[in-house]
């Protein structure tokens, strides 16, 4: 059990560290990546509209692979959880859906990005409803019973208990709350792909399939469970993010005694992905 633990551990703490570095690099370049490459950000669905009014340092910093925002029905007055918010992309998208009478609770577990995610609120000037909170996905500090949507946006595939997640948002939705999740499945991914721990950091080796997805939901008690879209990518579009996040992940990946990941290697296989991934946004609801 304490192996198996410090497995967990270890992974989260890589996991962080890719991140944190990843939002002084993207920080740094001032957005560069996220919107005239068109990588993330553009693959994600957000319209030029949806972002135009947004703090920079917000869309810099996203890693999506979705817009769970743009398909909710998300209502003024509403509370909404953003699992794993980042630098809070679409915790400001909700925040101007649930009104000054609505709630919007952003939960991350990296200190960098929650610090970002702060400063985006108070510069957007959405402080009175909006927060976030530090924890993780498997454990969160949000009462039971409290939310009306859970949200998130490419966070879940990179937990290692998966099941906790989905045991979590049962637990936190009100009778008759709804979540819609934009995140990364895969089918009969090679076996080199699912050892590659650059690749877990870009939501790529610990992903499940959407059969297990939508399995796993179920078994939590969320029902009327649901693909609601699919984005199945071919080879230059995995290029354009999978490749492009590990060029700025890879400097938190390499830090603190660990290996630089060979990027190259990574690259010249990623044709062997093509078709085997994709994003889905998943729909569910709490009776």
């Amino acid at each position: 059990m304490m192996n198996e633990n410090r497995k967990l551990e270890k992974l989260r703490e890589s996991v962080s560290r890719a991140y944190t570095h990843a939002a002084s690099v993207e920080s740094a370049r001032g957005g560069a990546l996220a919107l005239p490459k068109g990588g993330v950000t553009r693959l994600a669905g957000y319209s030029a509209e949806e972002l135009r009014p947004l703090p920079q340092d917000a869309v810099s910093n996203a890693f999506g692979c979705g817009n769970p925002v743009a398909m909710s029905e998300i209502a003024e007055g509403e509370t909404v959880l953003d699992l794993g918010c980042g630098a809070g992309i679409d915790l400001l998208l909700a925040a101007g859906k649930v009104g000054a009478s609505g709630r919007v609770i952003g939960i991350d577990m990296t200190d960098a990005m929650i610090a970002r995610a702060r400063e985006n609120i108070e510069h957007a000037g959405l402080s009175a409803r909006a927060e976030v909170r530090r924890g993780l996905i498997e454990a969160l500090p949000v009462e039971s019973s409290s939310v009306d949507w859970v949200i998130s946006n490419c966070v879940i595939s990179l937990s290692p208990e998966k099941g906790k997640v989905f045991g979590e948002i049962e637990r936190v939705l009100k009778h008759g709350g709804r979540m819609l999740v934009s995140d990364i499945v895969a089918d009969d991914l090679p076996e080199w792909a699912r050892a590659s721990a650059e690749l877990y950091s870009s939501c790529v080796s610990g992903v499940i399939s959407e059969k297990e997805y939508v399995t796993g939901l179920e078994e939590a008690g969320l029902t009327d469970v649901k693909v609601l879209a699919r984005l199945v990518y071919d080879a230059s579009q995995l290029k354009s993010f999978v490749a492009e996040d590990l060029a700025t992940l890879a400097g938190g990946l390499s830090c603190c005694g660990g290996v630089a990941p060979d990027i190259a290697i990574i690259e010249q296989g990623i044709g062997q992905l093509e078709g085997k991934i994709w994003s889905a946004k998943f729909y569910a609801c709490k009776p």
